[in-house]
């Protein structure tokens, strides 16, 4: 039995690393033929084999519709799934843009009252018919709510372990005029999976089961859903790497997946373009935010790349490059230290300049 027990952990350690089997969409090629300079893939490959810590999960990266890398680590593999944390928040965004294409949402510019009756919804605060979509997707909804702030009555502590949630949400004042500023909480992404849910008549999971995770072929997932059937629309959605990647490539195809349009193609432009506020001087590691997903342009080996990317706690990062067609996802658990964000820009500053 121990030697079974030995034999089992070699094969983790060597099976676990490089996992690049093709799939019938998702054709693998090499580092060549995929576009980047081979020695510097080598060189990032060594740089994640010795990142110290143990809690570096998955590399996905895909170019042209071609997997070009499928790294895991630390006894992950491919059908592992993890905590993404809020980069969640992302992939709420993407499915609005699937509720619009369904008709469920007509525009961004429905206020937020407008979507829940006072009749089923005796707690909704009058400051609700001020507050629009945009302004939600813009984390700049002004309602009284602060991550940063747990004495803000809708900061996520207040209210998630709640079994149901909305009624509580809904309750929450304004602090600041809708658009006036940026301010991060978890209760945007909260009430735009609380409309999709409210028009749909489901979970934001089992909407996202239906609409989008079985059209990709994304069988193992957890998305948290309290004892109300309401999703923790901010984050607590579980993947694996190459299942976060493909969501990626979902927004690189501008909502298009195997020839079926699934995200509305207007929302999904909107989605890769619009910039509503300069973060530079509240996170190093990003300029822009909107739509909940942070905005990028920067000079990598005297090339510039404007990128959008999802970001979750712990360096759980879904990167898009629209001008080259290009997507890389890292997973991560390093959730209590503060390097998992920084150790992901470092690897994707490798992949950038590996580009020929």
């Amino acid at each position: 039995m121990r030697l079974f027990f030995l034999f089992f952990c070699l094969f983790l350690s060597v099976s676990s690393h490089a996992q690049r089997k093709p799939i019938s969409y998702l054709p693998a090629v090499s580092l060549e033929d995929g576009g980047f300079i081979p020695d510097s893939i080598d060189a990032l490959e060594a740089l994640v084999e010795n990142t110290p810590h143990g809690d570096f999960v998955g590399l996905v990266l895909i170019k042209d519709n071609q997997l070009v890398i499928e790294w895991y680590f630390n006894s992950f593999w491919r059908n592992h799934i993890i905590d993404i944390r809020s980069a969640g928040k992302s992939i709420t965004s993407l499915l609005l843009g699937v509720a619009m294409k369904k008709g469920l949402v007509q525009n961004l510019d429905q206020d937020v009252y407008s979507f829940f009756p006072k009749e089923k919804y005796p707690s909704i605060h009058e400051d609700y018919k001020k507050i629009k979509i945009k302004h939600l997707l813009d984390m700049a909804s002004g309602l009284d709510a602060d991550s940063d702030d747990g004495r803000t009555p809708g900061q996520a502590g207040q209210w998630i372990a709640k079994d149901e949630w909305l009624q509580y949400l809904l309750g929450i004042p304004l602090a600041n005029k809708p658009g006036e500023r940026f301010v991060y909480a978890d209760i945007n992404a909260a009430l735009i999976g609380a409309i999709i849910e409210e028009k749909s008549g489901m979970s934001l999971k089992d909407f996202a089961v239906e609409n989008v995770f079985k059209p990709l072929d994304i069988k193992e997932y957890y998305w948290y859903t309290n004892a109300a059937n309401q999703t923790t629309s901010a984050g607590n959605l579980y993947l694996s790497t190459l299942d976060f990647a493909k969501l990626g490539l979902l927004v690189a195809n501008k909502g298009k997946w195997r020839g079926e349009q699934i995200v509305q193609l207007d929302y999904i432009e909107r989605l890769l373009s619009h910039k509503a506020y300069d973060l530079s001087d509240w996170w190093s590691l990003t300029d822009n935010y909107g739509m909940l997903w942070y905005k990028n342009k920067r000079t990598f080996n005297g090339r510039e790349i404007d990128y959008l990317w999802a970001s979750g706690k712990g360096g759980n990062q879904l990167v898009v490059v629209p001008e080259e067609n290009m997507v890389v996802a890292f997973t991560s658990s390093a959730y209590g230290p503060r390097y998992g964000h920084s150790r992901a820009y470092g690897f994707l500053t490798k992949i950038f300049n590996a580009l020929k």
